[in-house]
């Protein structure tokens, strides 16, 4: 006969203890590991054993012990941890790690560089497994950031540098750091001099690039961020198709322009185009991209120097008309408590782009603001065409280029949201 069946009594087991040299965390943030999320923040720190200074790179355990993963600590930054592996890593096969997902991310992103597009983000953070890491290619000219102070570890930039020369045709490679972030991740100031120039060239900080075959002008010593708006490359030309569909060429209008990046595909395909910025700066290189583009546009371009509030609140009041108006506002809401305010503002633009717009009119409506969400931004803009009596249609809703990929489980990489609406 079979042996009956009885319920034993598991053996207890003590947890693990917390590794020697290392960071516990708490559940909560364990959790959120698990769940294929990669930040911890300082709050979630329950314990830490490192040495003075502490390396760049440590081990991550909750607190019974179980190792998380490998991540780049940052002791001054909110954001402590950043996990690079699920598993324990010295600095030499980090270093191996970086640059095979370095090149794995460039082999991700050639199949979208050609004649018409030689500009791309060839690297795009945590979204490419390597957490503080933005990079950035123009034309001939490779931009890097490093955003987090693990990077700045011993052969971390030579790997880097060492990837992008044997990767891609760029003649220099140039650092360029982000001061508001360096200051929040308590880095020292970086170098002028490039990481690296190809022998008998001269190190080029100004370059041509080229977006959807529209040439544009780079410095990598002005302008914002690492210098243009590479994620909005595929809305760009949405913008331009759109008009055309809805036949809305006429009159269009750019509000924050920046450095031109809708207004000029506007113009290949609208009668004029007018380009708004408070940024005198940002005008001045946009009049440059509009001379670049001179031989295929024939449009009037013009470009008013401007605060985008009070411009179309005056322009609205006066009974301006356009048929087709692009918002690409600054992000307006840098954390969850700026959200309400950023709200208004979304409304405040939308509800006087609306009163501008001829019927059947196109209005593309973005935000670069993670905090604020789909619903947030469509509430705003539905509030706002309530306001106005018109009635909206949603076309379209678009998010960044690929070259700036979301991850599912990393909700910070969804940020750019655009919205392609035909107004009666």
């Amino acid at each position: 006969m079979p042996t009956p069946w009885r319920q034993t009594s598991p053996a207890v087991t003590e947890p693990a203890p917390p590794p020697a040299t290392g960071i516990v965390i708490s559940r909560r943030a364990a959790d959120r590991l698990r769940q294929g999320h990669v930040w911890v923040y300082t709050s979630d720190i329950e314990a830490t054993n490192l040495p003075t200074p502490p390396p760049p790179l440590v081990p991550v355990a909750d607190s019974r012990g179980l190792l998380l993963g490998t991540a780049l600590y940052s002791p001054a930054s909110q954001i402590a941890l950043r996990v690079v592996s699920r598993e324990a890593l010295d600095h030499g096969a980090w270093l191996k790690l970086l640059a095979a997902r370095l090149r794995a991310s460039i082999d991700r992103r050639k199949p979208l560089l050609d004649k018409g597009n030689d500009a791309c983000r060839l690297c795009f953070s945590e979204a490419d497994e390597l957490p503080g890491l933005i990079i950035d290619q123009y034309g001939p000219l490779a931009i890097v950031q490093r955003l987090t102070h693990g990077l700045l570890a011993p052969g971390t930039i030579e790997a880097i540098v060492a990837v992008l020369r044997n990767e891609l045709a760029v003649k220099t490679i140039i650092e360029r750091p982000d001061a508001r972030i360096r200051e929040l991740e308590g880095l020292p100031p970086a170098g002028n001099e490039p990481l690296w120039s190809a022998r008998g060239s001269k190190a080029r900080h100004q370059v041509k690039f080229h977006i959807n075959g529209l040439a544009f002008h780079y410095d990598a010593e002005s302008g914002q961020k690492t210098g243009a708006f590479l994620d909005q490359r595929l809305n760009y030309a949405a913008a331009r198709d759109w008009a055309v569909r809805l036949g809305k060429t006429d009159r269009a209008l750019d509000v924050c322009c920046y450095q031109g990046g809708f207004a000029l595909h506007l113009a290949e395909v609208c009668r004029g185009v007018t380009g708004v910025d408070a940024s005198h700066a940002s005008l001045e290189v946009a009049e440059q991209n509009l001379a670049a583009n001179a031989a295929h546009i024939q449009a009037s371009v013009d470009w008013v120097e401007a605060d985008a509030f009070a411009i179309l609140r005056d322009w609205s009041d006066a009974g301006e008309k356009f048929d087709t108006i692009v918002l690409d506002p600054p992000a307006f809401a840098k954390s969850k408590r700026a959200v309400e305010g950023a709200l208004r503002g979304y409304k405040e633009l939308n509800l006087r782009a609306i009163k501008m717009l001829t019927p059947g009119g196109l209005l593309v409506s973005c935000s670069c603001s993670h905090h604020v969400g789909w619903a947030d931004l469509e509430g705003a803009i539905a509030s706002a065409a309530a306001d106005a009596g018109r009635r909206v249609r949603l076309l379209e809703r678009r998010g960044a280029a690929p070259d700036h990929p979301v991850i599912l489980t990393l909700p910070e990489s969804e940020y750019l949201k655009c919205l392609v609406m035909e107004v009666e």
